[in-house]
């Protein structure tokens, strides 16, 4: 989805970014390899970029879902988001880096049912977080923790919807292109 409006303001690159912006930036090229896209339009506002990075690595670290499962909360969030950016990336890391099956891949990137019931339940349960703004129902609590999750697990897709919110409206806003790395997975509504 391409937004009608486009930030005026330039990426922030590491060529020209201060403070902040700048070690935030190094720090992404020391952990990914390379700055994404993405970073250099959520650096214009520093704050962005690192409440995104800091929520990201928690929720990679402390969820408790497997890196499958993480993929299955991102995936689901960016696609009902429209974020063509976020959508491709993590369709690489989800194939490439988070073994989720090529067939849930498909079906994440389509938006239909998942084969894996547990990953299902998962995308259902996340879709419905986005979905009802945070309001599940208690039909909804009890179809995502019958499929194996945790109570607490609830939080940690808020942590999910509140980090890929800041990179999914902030790649609308700034319109990144899809770096090198994803471009194999591109992915449009």
């Amino acid at each position: 989805m391409i937004a009608e409006y486009k930030l005026t303001t330039p990426p922030v690159t590491l060529d020209t970014a201060q403070g902040s912006a700048r070690s935030l930036l190094e720090s992404a090229q020391k952990a990914l390899g390379f700055v994404p896209n993405m970073y250099t339009g959520m650096a214009i506002a520093p704050g962005v970029l690192d409440t995104y990075m800091h929520g990201y690595n928690l929720f990679r670290s402390d969820s408790g879902f497997s890196p499958a499962e993480q993929e299955t909360v991102f995936l689901t969030i960016s696609r009902f988001n429209g974020c063509e950016y976020c959508v491709s990336a993590h369709s690489m890391l989800a194939d490439k880096m988070s073994g989720v099956p090529e067939d849930c891949l498909k079906a994440l990137r389509e938006g239909t049912p998942l084969p894996n019931q547990k990953l299902q339940a998962l995308s259902q349960f996340t879709h419905t977080m986005v979905a009802s703004r945070g309001l599940p129902t208690q039909t909804d609590a009890k179809a995502f923790l019958d499929a194996g999750f945790a109570d607490a697990q609830i939080q940690w897709i808020v942590l999910a919807l509140a980090v890929k919110t800041l990179s999914n409206y902030s790649n609308h806003l700034s319109q990144p292109p899809l770096d090198e790395a994803f471009s194999a997975y591109r992915w449009s509504e």
